[in-house]
C-alpha cells in the first residue's frame, strides 16, 4: 500500500512539473482572482459619462450579504475567519458590475499586494478614464486581466516588488 501511495505521489509531482496539473490558484496565490471564478464583469450603464458623475459607484453598489458569502464560500474562505473584502475585480468606478462573477474575497493583510493597494490602482485608472487619458474599456481589461501588472506599469513605489511579481509571471 506505501509502494503504491508513494508512487502516485511521485506521478503527481512529475505531472506537476511539466505543468500538467493545475493547482488550486486560490490556495497558490490569493492576491489574483481565479480567473474561471471571477472573470471579470462590466455593467453597461458603466458608460464614461456616468462613471465620471460624483456618486455614481455608490448609486450602483448592490451587493447582498446572501452574494458575499456566495463568493467566500466559492473560494473556500471562513468570512468569520479571515480580513478580507468582497471586491469588484472591475470596480464600480471603472464601470463594473455588481454579478458574482466581478466578485472575490481580497485580503487586507498580503504584503505587498492587498485591497489597499488595488484601490489605489483603482482610484488612478478612474482619473485617467475621466481625463481622457484611456477608455473605459482599455481600464476594465487591464484590471481584469491583471491588477497587479497594470499597477507595476502606472506606479513606481513597490518597484522590487514588482520587479519579483512580473519575473515570476514572465517565467511561467
Amino acid at each position: 500500500m506505501n509502494k503504491i501511495f508513494v508512487t502516485l505521489i511521485a506521478f503527481i509531482a512529475l505531472l506537476s512539473v511539466f505543468n500538467l496539473v493545475k493547482a488550486d490558484p486560490v490556495v497558490i496565490s490569493p492576491i489574483l482572482p481565479n480567473p474561471v471564478m471571477t472573470p471579470g464583469v462590466s455593467d453597461p450603464r458603466g458608460t464614461r459619462e456616468n462613471i465620471c458623475l460624483s456618486g455614481y459607484s455608490g448609486s450602483v453598489r448592490n451587493v447582498s450579504s446572501r452574494t458575499k458569502q456566495q463568493a467566500f464560500d466559492e473560494y473556500h474562505l471562513d468570512r468569520k475567519k479571515e480580513k478580507y473584502e468582497i471586491d469588484h475585480l472591475i470596480s464600480l468606478e471603472l464601470g463594473g458590475s455588481n454579478d458574482i462573477k466581478n466578485l472575490w474575497p481580497q485580503s487586507y493583510e498580503t504584503k505587498p499586494w492587498n485591497a489597499h493597494v488595488k484601490d489605489k490602482l483603482e482610484n488612478r485608472l478612474h482619473r485617467e478614464i475621466c481625463d481622457g487619458i484611456i477608455t473605459v474599456d482599455e481600464a476594465q481589461m487591464a484590471i481584469a486581466n491583471d491588477w497587479i501588472k497594470t499597477y507595476c506599469e502606472k506606479f513606481d513605489d513597490l518597484e522590487e516588488d514588482c520587479k519579483v511579481y512580473l519575473d515570476k509571471e514572465k517565467n511561467k
